[in-house]
């Protein structure tokens, strides 16, 4: 049951990974996948301690996660602010697609690690 959960989580984070890779690559021309994991994996971790603290706040909450998520981005991937909403919208965007696809063909549910909301 942990080694299912394990790789389950692993398979989670490549694809939430993938997502964020090809947002950085289209807007600040980044091009290191393994940097894009790490990424996916710190926003992952912020994502869930911003939600524990302040989530839970009535429309306040989730917008604060959000700006927590987005901060990683801007921190790790150069060009500011807007660059990294760019990012993370891309990155939510293109994981959809791959989402929906993988759902229909039935090799995985409807859900990333690395980016909100998927």
């Amino acid at each position: 049951m942990v080694l299912a959960s394990l790789v389950v989580f692993v398979i989670s984070l490549l694809i939430g990974a993938l997502g964020i890779y090809i947002g950085a690559r289209v807007v600040v021309n980044a091009d290191d996948y393994t940097y894009a994991i790490v990424t996916a994996l710190l926003g992952a971790i912020v994502w869930a301690i911003a939600g524990l603290f302040v989530g839970w706040i009535p429309l306040l909450g989730p917008l604060l996660v959000l700006i927590a998520y987005i901060a990683v981005i801007n921190w790790r991937y150069p060009g500011g602010w807007i660059d990294a909403v760019a990012i993370a919208l891309i990155a939510w965007l293109s994981i959809l697609i791959v989402l929906y696809v993988l759902a229909i063909l039935g090799i995985t549910e409807f859900e990333a690690v690395g980016v909100p909301g998927v």
